[in-house]
């Protein structure tokens, strides 16, 4: 199994983005993709996310590219992983366990208790922290 990236990528991009604020520039999908190693068409889908949820939008025309539409200070990890997340972190069998096996009958609602308190804990966690956060933070292991 692999870890899925999606909230780093949008947290890393978001916080290129809050950069860029402070520089008073505009961002590019292709600086943001110099910046998080990767390719223009995979941040341009994260920057598409991201615009559905309500915390970016294009410009057009001279100086286009992507700007933030709430300050960095209230944009929390929470909303940025609302805004990718694809569904249950944690899932549960494909297929339904053999109810006759004494741990096949019962795993289930079990499992399904324990996913949901990590996902409230999750979720409570990533409220904590803001994209200035995560830039402030970012800047100083530079500086360190």
């Amino acid at each position: 199994m692999s870890a899925n990236s999606r909230l780093t990528i949008a947290v890393h991009v978001l916080t290129w983005m809050a950069l860029d604020r402070q520089q008073n520039e505009v961002a590019t999908s292709e600086r943001i993709a110099g910046s998080v190693n990767t390719n223009p068409v995979l941040i341009r889908r994260c920057l598409g996310e991201l615009r559905e949820a309500g915390l970016v939008q294009a410009r057009r025309g001279g100086g286009a590219g992507w700007t933030l539409l709430r300050e960095p200070e209230a944009i929390t990890l929470l909303d940025v992983y609302l805004a990718v997340d694809s569904g249950e972190q944690f899932g549960l069998h494909h297929t339904a366990p053999n109810g006759e096996c004494p741990i096949g009958f019962g795993i289930q609602p079990v499992l399904s208790h324990v996913y949901r308190t990590l996902e409230e804990n999750i979720q409570q966690e990533l409220s904590r922290t803001t994209i200035a956060d995560v830039l402030k933070d970012t800047l100083a292991q530079r500086d360190a």
